[in-house]
């Protein structure tokens, strides 16, 4: 079972930037209820596409940087970066399906 990576503003860049897989990033904080919601979803996508799609979270209290740079303002906000750039933007709870369907196009 893989275990998703907590990223920061230290090392996003190298983490997520620079990554040579594309990556789901979970924008959330410990406060917040639909965050803990969707939580059991994203640790099995890290499962799930373990060798295709890399998966990390980011907590918005602790990397402030990232998450201003990226303009987030609501979270859970998932992030799909391929190549170093966002190519998708899902903002609040959904069902599994709409995660699985994202890790799908991202690992085509």
């Amino acid at each position: 079972m893989a275990d998703v990576l907590h990223v920061s503003d230290d090392n996003f860049e190298s983490e997520v930037i620079n990554s040579d897989q594309p990556v789901i990033v979970d924008f959330w904080a410990e406060w917040c209820g639909p965050c803990r919601q969707i939580a059991p979803i994203i640790e099995q996508l890290a499962t799930d596409y373990e060798s295709q799609v890399k998966v990390v979270k980011l907590n918005v209290d602790e990397a402030p940087g990232v998450a201003g740079r990226y303009d987030i303002r609501s979270i859970p906000t998932v992030l799909a970066f391929k190549g170093g750039q966002v190519i998708e933007q899902m903002v609040g709870a959904r069902p599994k399906a709409a995660f699985e369907e994202l890790a799908t196009k991202l690992s085509s």
